[in-house]
């Protein structure tokens, strides 16, 4: 649904475009029609307007913050919960200093893409290494060091639409891990807000939105306060950098649309760091 909203947003609205991912529609394959056809149908609903608006402005946050790590000389990227993130397939991400992506994901739906982007006649570049990991059995450090990342070094993890489906213990185990990479490492990650904190927008997407998700089998379980994250933060041993709300998350002048997208408070980012002081990592 994400690919789905993401390949939409160059279809079905107008400039100033986003976030450009030229791959979405490919990977979705057979379903590209159908579920790209909701939103060519029904653009302006709302509920699909905050989909696009959602996935095309974590992305865009996401991926301009790795441009500027990457910059910095960075050179390791984790995507958990890859999906049908396309990052490290499309051409213009050749710009980026060369990086090496980790794409980690549970073995079915990591699968499910390898089989897309065959179908698509995509290839995996070499600085690609495919991750599975089913978090309620595999170590994450231990599989991503096995597929060749450097503990040693720092990376940029990016976390997105994935919070919200998981309960806080594992959020935290997820957490405490990332909190052993090298120092300089930055998590940027997406959390929904609980009731009091979302504005009217928010509070009508989750109450369009959440007994259709439930009904997928992806109940949303947590929903989380700025505190709450600097917690789990904290405990982990990652410091808080920013929480960035949705209408931050690109350039003011962009919000100036003649589209159906706007910025809603039912999601923020927030990007945190292992700190500089950190000198040691167990293994």
């Amino acid at each position: 649904m994400a690919a789905a909203a993401r390949a939409a947003h160059l279809i079905v609205d107008r400039p100033p475009t986003v976030f450009r991912d030229a791959l979405a529609e490919r990977l979705l394959g057979e379903q590209a029609g159908e579920l790209i056809g909701y939103h060519r149908s029904h653009g302006d609903l709302q509920i699909l307007a905050d989909a696009r608006t959602q996935a095309v402005c974590r992305s865009r946050y996401t991926e301009d913050a790795l441009v500027e790590a990457a910059a910095a000389g960075i050179g390791q990227y984790v995507i958990l919960g890859a999906g049908l993130d396309s990052f490290a397939y499309r051409d213009e991400t050749h710009e980026v200093p060369r990086i090496r992506v980790f794409e980690v994901d549970h073995p079915v739906s990591q699968q499910d893409k390898r089989c897309r982007l065959a179908a698509a006649g995509i290839a995996v570049p070499r600085h690609v290494a495919h991750v599975p990991v089913d978090f309620e059995r595999d170590d994450l450090a231990d599989r991503l060091v096995a597929a060749g990342f450097d503990r040693a070094r720092p990376a940029v993890v990016a976390w997105l639409g994935v919070s919200m489906y998981l309960a806080v213990d594992v959020l935290s185990e997820t957490l405490a891990v990332i909190g052993q990479f090298a120092p300089g490492t930055e998590l940027i990650a997406d959390y929904m807000l609980p009731e009091g904190l979302r504005d009217e927008a928010g509070q009508r997407y989750v109450a369009l939105v959440s007994s259709a998700v439930s009904g997928l089998g992806e109940r949303w379980r947590t929903f989380l306060s700025p505190p709450d994250v600097d917690r789990l933060l904290n405990e982990a041993g990652l410091s808080t950098v920013e929480h960035v709300r949705q209408h931050e998350m690109i350039p003011a002048a962009e919000w100036n649309r003649s589209d159906a997208l706007a910025p809603s408070d039912l999601c923020r980012i927030v990007r945190a760091r292992v700190p500089a002081h950190r000198t040691t990592f167990p293994g």
